[in-house]
């Protein structure tokens, strides 16, 4: 049986296919290049062998099943426990709330294969003990996940790996895909590119005033608000220098709160993203806490070479006598 959850996606899925079918029918080739036809099921759809074109099966039970959910959207959910490193990267959607964009291969997040890139975080465990949080906006979340002591339970929405967080529309590439294997371009892609391009924007306005307000809080000694906003910075697809700046003023909000392992985490995501103004990490008196830990060396000589190198230099100077009055 279907239940309301499978018939919605199936609504979405032929609403977003139903640009091209009503055109130019497509064949099974062509159909199999969208992502979201694989998952329907195939007792809603025949392939007329004459035309070599599908047809669409129960397309009135399906958008009753939408209507009647049209307020309250039903998704599938499970539960999950992962250890550090959890190999997962999040991302801001559009409601505030959390997503997983990307998920690292090996890891424990990928070795559980449960989790898909585009689910919602629900719930999560507190920093410490059993407690659990609902899933609140991006950078508290963020702020839980990166404080959690033990192993991580995760309460997630499944979301059928939709890279837009909440959109049934297929992507840019899925479209010109679709379009040029089906001999017809359509206006939509040029709709989508506009879309795109808006999108973009006002999430590069979105992250210009969450740094600016994070800096106006940090100044005024507001550090935990301050974090909060470059966290949002870090959910909103920043570039690699914006992603880079704003890890590097995590790290510093946790340093003045003295939360020590979580301010490394942040400035080890800086220096992986390109940060690479070590003499300001080394000397900067909002790190200071930060490098009172015997872990902040290990930490900086994995990524500063020049550092290496100098201390290389000057082992070999020493074994050859250089320093020598």
């Amino acid at each position: 049986m279907a239940t309301a959850a499978s018939n919605l996606h199936l609504y979405q899925t032929m609403n977003a296919l139903s640009r091209w079918s009503v055109i130019k029918p497509l064949s099974s080739a062509e159909l199999h290049f969208l992502p979201a036809f694989r998952t329907l099921p195939s007792s809603h759809v025949t392939l007329n062998s004459n035309t070599k074109t599908f047809r669409f099966l129960h397309l009135k039970v399906a958008a009753a099943a939408s209507d009647e959910n049209s307020d309250e959207e039903t998704y599938e959910e499970y539960e999950v426990e992962i250890e550090q490193p959890y190999g997962l990267k999040f991302a801001k959607g559009r409601d505030g709330a959390t997503y997983i964009d990307a998920i690292a291969p090996g890891l424990s997040a990928d070795r559980t294969g449960k989790f898909t890139v585009g689910d919602k975080v629900i719930a999560t465990s507190a920093v410490f003990g059993t407690e659990i949080w609902p899933a609140a906006e991006y950078g508290r979340t963020m702020y839980t996940i990166r404080q959690r002591i033990g192993p991580l339970y995760m309460k997630m929405q499944k979301r059928f790996g939709n890279l837009d967080y909440g959109s049934a529309e297929l992507s840019e590439k899925e479209i010109i895909r679709a379009e040029r294997n089906s001999g017809f371009i359509s206006n939509r892609v040029r709709e989508i590119q506009l879309q795109n391009y808006q999108r973009k924007m006002e999430q590069k306005k979105s992250r210009e005033k969450d740094l600016v307000e994070g800096l106006q809080l940090y100044k005024a000694g507001k550090y935990e608000e301050a974090r909060e906003k470059f966290e949002s910075v870090l959910g909103s697809m920043p570039t690699p220098d914006e992603a880079s700046v704003a890890s590097y003023n995590v790290a510093c909000c946790y340093s003045k709160l003295n939360q020590i392992q979580a301010s490394l985490s942040a400035l080890e995501d800086a220096l992986k993203q390109g940060y690479e103004d070590f003499k300001k990490i080394r000397n900067d008196p909002d790190l200071a806490n930060l490098r009172t830990s015997s872990e902040f060396e290990t930490l900086m000589k994995r990524f500063d070479e020049s550092f290496i190198n100098e201390s290389a230099v000057n082992a070999i100077k020493s074994l050859f006598g250089f320093f020598k009055n």
